[in-house]
């Protein structure tokens, strides 16, 4: 099977959102990630997609921006593949890629976060040669 990893434009960014909303649990209503989405292209974002011919199987945001202790930076985010599609070796594919196309731009280094009890993306993302450097913390105001 050939899968197509490319960049959404920002007037596709709805098509995502199905995805978004799958990895959130429903804990985020599909109108609030569209007006969050609608924001969003304002800002240093971008969305790369992983199509299985015209179906987005997966999803990844990618955050640009300058960090005093890495230079130019790229954070993924909402990185999500369908479950179906998991552990086929495409999740490897697509950091490759987007790996490639964020050297291409400049960037130095990436990073993310993964929550605490998702250990399956810890694996992956240590076989991928990210290391820990700290704790992500979060407080709602």
């Amino acid at each position: 099977m050939s899968y197509q990893f490319k960049i959404i434009s920002n007037e596709n960014l709805g098509s995502v959102i199905p995805l978004v909303f799958e990895l959130n649990e429903g804990r985020v209503s599909k109108a609030v990630l569209k007006s969050r989405f609608d924001e969003m292209k304002l800002q240093n974002y971008e969305c790369a997609v992983i199509f299985d011919a015209d179906d987005i199987i997966g999803v990844s945001g990618l955050w640009f921006s300058t960090r005093h202790y890495s230079g130019k930076s790229v954070e993924l985010d909402h990185v999500y593949i369908k479950p179906e599609y998991r552990n086929k070796g495409i999740g490897k594919q697509f950091m490759d890629w987007i790996y490639a196309y964020v050297k291409e731009k400049g960037c130095n280094s990436m990073e993310l976060n993964t929550y605490v009890q998702n250990y399956p993306s810890h694996k992956f993302y240590y076989n991928e040669g990210y290391e820990i450097w700290g704790y992500h913390f979060f407080k709602n105001i």
